[in-house]
């Protein structure tokens, strides 16, 4: 039975990908910050035997580290990095009014929590069978993409993620672990809204498609939920 642990796990995407994978039998550890507020991640827990609700804000370091301590001899076939947020997406955020409180937020969560959680829990992942990290990201975080102002944290951010990510996949190929980033369309979440043109069980059954189809030669690519490779 293949694992996944799931970063943000309590609502939009990251409950889909634990729900998802749940039923189709994975052992799911679902990690979100706050259990005792997630309603549906904990009713999902008590139904599905292979999914185990686990705390984590991965911008705290000391709680990435009691998680790593609780799998010490679990193998994790894929750690995905789900955990996000978009703070400046409101279009009257310009230059001369930038949020530098919500940058450092941004930046914690979307790049230094990712760098953090995949560094705790590299062992755990290497020693499973499929051996992948994946990070959730964005074509907003493309430059080759970027046509309009705005959003300068979570662009930024996600380039970062895409960066970071592209350039531990030459490292980690060495120990034939893999890394893909993947890019889940305009999903209906808290971030894509009520008007986005894909739901979530959508784009995770499509990201989990490349998951599962995944070979070496893919590592360190950037693709859409479909499978499009995006340019950078």
């Amino acid at each position: 039975m293949p694992s996944i642990l799931v970063t943000g796990a309590s609502r939009g995407m990251g409950l889909e990908w634990a729900r998802h994978c749940g039923e189709r039998g994975w052992r799911v550890y679902a990690t979100c910050r706050d259990p005792f507020e997630a309603g549906e991640l904990r009713r999902l827990d008590e139904k599905i035997d292979t999914v185990s609700l686990h705390k984590l804000d991965v911008t705290d370091p000391a709680q990435v580290a009691t998680l790593t301590r609780t799998l010490p001899n679990a193998g994790i076939d894929v750690l995905l990095h789900n955990a996000g947020v978009w703070h400046d997406w409101d279009p009257t955020l310009r230059v001369g009014k930038l949020q530098f409180d919500a940058w450092e937020e941004t930046w914690q969560v979307n790049v230094l929590g990712v760098a953090r959680v995949t560094d705790a829990l590299l062992e755990q992942v290497a020693r499973s069978d499929l051996r992948l990290v994946v990070g959730i990201t964005s074509e907003m975080g493309c430059v080759s993409n970027i046509t309009s102002p705005g959003s300068y944290a979570y662009r930024a951010s996600k380039a970062a993620l895409n960066a970071m990510l592209h350039g531990m996949s030459h490292e980690l190929r060495r120990r034939n672990v893999g890394v893909l980033l993947l890019h889940p369309g305009w999903v209906r979440t808290k971030i894509g809204g009520e008007s986005a043109a894909l739901s979530t069980a959508e784009a995770v059954s499509g990201m989990l498609e490349r998951i599962e189809g995944f070979t070496m030669e893919q590592t360190g690519k950037l693709l859409d939920y479909r499978g499009r490779e995006l340019k950078w």
